[in-house]
């Protein structure tokens, strides 16, 4: 029991002690530059294009539906039906567990 304590008071007194030297110990040995504009204003930089040309597209007036052709829509009810009858082609489990 002595020896536990008398072991962790040395730790914790090393710990004391690395805590109170060690920035003495350290700002010895390095030196850190300093950043003098970190935080300070500057004026924003020039807006740059992302384009390959200056000029921005634009287009004029409207298209008519009919230059998009769209494939013919199915009734939701055919669908349903469909999906219906997959569902019943599809291979059932043979045990069913229940708790």
């Amino acid at each position: 029991m002595k020896k536990t304590i008398l072991i962790l008071s040395l730790l914790w007194t090393a710990a004391a002690f690395g805590q109170y030297a060690g920035n003495y110990a350290i700002s010895s040995l390095y030196w850190p530059s300093s950043h003098t504009a970190h935080a300070s204003y500057a004026p924003l930089a020039q807006e740059q294009s992302l384009f390959t040309n200056s000029g921005y597209p634009s287009a004029q007036g409207d298209r008519p539906p009919s230059d998009f052709p769209q494939p013919p829509q199915k009734p939701l009810g055919d669908i349903a039906r469909e999906l219906k009858t997959q569902h019943a082609q599809v291979k059932k489990a043979r045990v069913v567990w229940e708790n």
